[in-house]
């Protein structure tokens, strides 16, 4: 009962530097629709005294779900999703330069710019992180083709939906 809010009781506990009273957290918390008894805050509280107490987890957002953060036009984020993306970016350089290139990447595709594929292509090979040197190596592959496909108003797309379902 008490775990959705021990991050709640962790900061309040840290921000007074321990000199909070357990009657005066778990009203607070009571306040905020904490349904359990006065003893099981008070062993955490003794707890976090003794430093002893389990840390409390972050809420790491799923990577289906930071990937939709960064593949999103970030006008369309809210301020929330914009914010925790922040957090998610800060936290890891690796994503911070893949998101960048992602996004970039999805510029490409969305505007149809074949034209600046090259460039992106040499960014990615210089300071991505490997999965994205890969793709960028297979795109280099089949560069004219990949370029064609993010230039020309053209598309087997239809062709090709009706042979995957054959």
């Amino acid at each position: 009962m008490l775990k959705p809010f021990k991050a709640y009781l962790n900061a309040r506990f840290t921000e007074t530097q321990g000199q909070v009273s357990g009657t005066r957290l778990f009203q607070e918390i009571h306040e905020r629709g904490y349904r359990g008894s006065r003893q099981v805050v008070r062993k955490h509280l003794a707890a976090l005294r003794a430093g002893t107490a389990e840390p409390v987890r972050a809420d790491i957002p799923s990577p289906r779900k930071i990937t939709s953060w960064i593949m999103r036009p970030r006008d369309t984020l809210t301020e929330s999703q914009d914010r925790r993306l922040l957090q998610v970016r800060l936290a890891c350089p690796d994503i911070t330069r893949a998101c960048d290139l992602a996004r970039a990447f999805a510029v490409l595709v969305r505007h149809r710019r074949g034209f600046l594929l090259l460039e992106w292509i040499r960014q990615a090979e210089q300071d991505a992180p490997k999965p994205m040197r890969g793709f960028a190596g297979f795109l280099r592959q089949d560069l004219d083709a990949v370029t064609a496909g993010l230039t020309l108003s053209w598309s087997s797309g239809v062709v090709e939906g009706h042979v995957n379902r054959v």
